[in-house]
């Protein structure tokens, strides 16, 4: 599986668009089943990230996650800590750990999504992209803060100096605003949104053996 978000369509190799957010835990779900997917199927495929946030409007210093949750999606305490079970156990089972706490914030991710759009055309946007949900969900970091995101960013490979360079002009702000604004415009309002081919559009964490079946079936109908 190559992970170049310029990659252009190739002959026999599956494209695949993933609009997600990496403060979204199904997000990184519902990745590591499509890679098990590819895997199982045994086809090319090349992913490409875009940029979704969940809570454009989330201040800076963020909120409590727990408190967040039931707030917007009016959830009690025990569903909440339910929820949170079931992704611990989930991630688990894929090979990603979640390390909730009672002090676990959502944050805005903006700046991570422009770090991100950076780190493309260096060939890193797949491992940046990576390493941030690790960073949010296993190490428990601040990926609202331009210190953390630049040293994710030189943990990969990447240049340390411009990254926070990237970030404190906001060089690429404009054009992640605007690829923002293209996917709500078509329709995507919740993710993981996953784009097969240019053309399927399939939501949600829809599990390992759903996601072989959609590629299984592109497949057959491409030969």
């Amino acid at each position: 599986m190559t992970s170049d978000v310029n990659a252009a369509r190739e002959e026999n190799v599956l494209r695949i668009d993933i609009v997600s957010d990496v403060v979204c835990p199904w997000c990184i779900v519902g990745f590591k089943q499509l890679e098990k997917a590819i895997e199982e199927t045994g086809v090319s495929a090349t992913v490409n990230w875009h940029p979704f946030e969940l809570n454009p409007d989330m201040a800076p210093e963020g909120e409590n996650l727990r408190e967040h949750i039931m707030k917007k999606y009016g959830s009690t305490a025990e569903q909440s800590q339910a929820a949170r079970d079931r992704l611990t156990e989930l991630g688990a089972g894929l090979g990603f750990t979640f390390r909730f706490a009672e002090d676990s914030r959502m944050l805005n991710t903006f700046k991570a999504h422009q770090l991100i759009h950076w780190a493309g055309p260096q060939g890193k946007e797949h491992a940046l992209k990576m390493a941030l949900f690790e960073a949010y969900f296993r190490d428990r970091r601040d990926v609202s803060d331009s210190n953390v995101l630049a040293d994710v960013a030189a943990a990969i490979g990447l240049d340390r100096e411009e990254a926070l360079a990237v970030l404190e002009d906001g060089r690429y702000a404009e054009v992640v605003r605007q690829e923002e604004l293209f996917w709500t415009q078509n329709g995507i309002h919740g993710v993981p949104a996953v784009i097969f081919d240019r053309q399927h559009l399939v939501s949600g964490a829809q599990g390992e053996e759903n996601y072989a079946e959609i590629i299984r079936q592109l497949v057959k109908e491409a030969a």
